[in-house]
């Protein structure tokens, strides 16, 4: 069975924006979904992130998908480069993943700091997937879009460029993401 792992953002949960549709989506199309809520949201810690992640993905495999949400996608590329090379998973959907962020308050870059300067071992990342799409917004607050550029070099992902959707927030109005189903089907057909 083709299992999608949904891992929300910062402050976020599993209720939240578009994560509730998707999921709905995805199981009338025999998906088995899971929208895990990530330990104490409201600071993210990278190392709670990535063990929690572990912990419910259990064993990987081809027919697992990890779909996240800003510093969710960050959570999913740390999870990568923690797998053993033989545990080569189907895909990642990274939406207003970040390398560099912008509009934070001092307090936010304190907790943002680690997820920033914290070095990923991105070619781990790409021997644990073949499939790595990053989508981004040309209006997202937090989110430059130099990051795609940033992603492209990084991890040679498939780009895509959404227009007016901010930071793929449910307080941004978004609670539809129809190309994320697109991308996974295109994996799953």
């Amino acid at each position: 069975m083709k299992r999608v792992f949904i891992v929300h953002g910062w402050s976020g949960y599993p209720e939240e924006g578009w994560f509730p549709w998707l999921k709905n989506e995805l199981e009338q199309k025999s998906f088995s979904v899971s929208v895990p809520q990530m330990p104490d949201a409201d600071e993210p810690d990278i190392e709670k992130w990535v063990k929690h992640l572990t912990s419910v993905v259990g064993k990987p495999d081809p027919n697992t998908f990890l779909v996240g949400h800003s510093i969710g996608c960050q959570t999913i590329l740390r999870y990568l480069e923690t797998l053993p090379s033989a545990e080569k998973i189907g895909g990642v959907i990274l939406v207003a993943g970040f390398f560099t962020l912008t509009n934070m308050e001092k307090d936010e870059l304190e907790i943002a700091e680690p997820w920033l300067e914290t070095p990923i071992d991105y070619a781990k990342v790409l021997i644990n997937t073949n499939n790595i799409t990053a989508i981004f917004s040309d209006n997202d607050q937090y989110v430059p879009l130099e990051n795609a550029a940033l992603f492209e070099t990084r991890l040679h992902p498939k780009i895509i460029i959404q227009k007016n959707q901010g930071h793929f927030s449910g307080s941004n109005g978004i609670t539809e993401l129809p190309v994320v189903i697109d991308e996974l089907e295109s994996w799953t057909a």
